[in-house]
């Protein structure tokens, strides 16, 4: 199960927003369906990152993935420990598995995200 207090990318990202400052990261659902996580590059912290566009990359023994970002901002923070222990990612993908923290030029973007209940349906017809 999805948390509720998030909200989801048809690409398989999480959002989580904290006035305008919004953590992302990648859904339970993508990290199993990347498998074993061994690598995760992302933007310096000033990176400038555009809704829809990629931001960084996820490897694991079974691909490289792109990470989409949901909104237009600036990365105000990114999630150091990751890049050394990128497991992480499969282990907790909503807690300490975040990726990034941008400061949105503009929340209404956040509107077209989907609820936990729309992005099970999202799974559910993908399966």
């Amino acid at each position: 199960m999805n948390p509720t207090n998030l909200k989801y990318t048809k690409t398989h990202e999480w959002v989580k927003v904290d006035g305008n400052i919004v953590t992302l990261g990648i859904t339970n659902h993508a990290q199993e369906s990347l498998g074993d996580v061994v690598f995760v590059e992302l933007p310096e912290e000033g990176t400038t990152v555009t809704a829809g566009e990629p931001y960084g990359t996820v490897e694991s023994v079974k691909a490289v993935s792109d990470i989409i970002s949901a909104v237009n901002g600036k990365v105000v923070e990114f999630n150091e420990a990751i890049l050394d222990a990128p497991d992480v990612l499969n282990s907790d993908p909503y807690g300490e598995g975040w990726l990034i923290k941008v400061e949105a030029d503009d929340l209404s973007e956040l509107d077209n995200l989907l609820s936990a209940a729309e992005y099970e349906g999202l799974l559910e017809e993908e399966h």
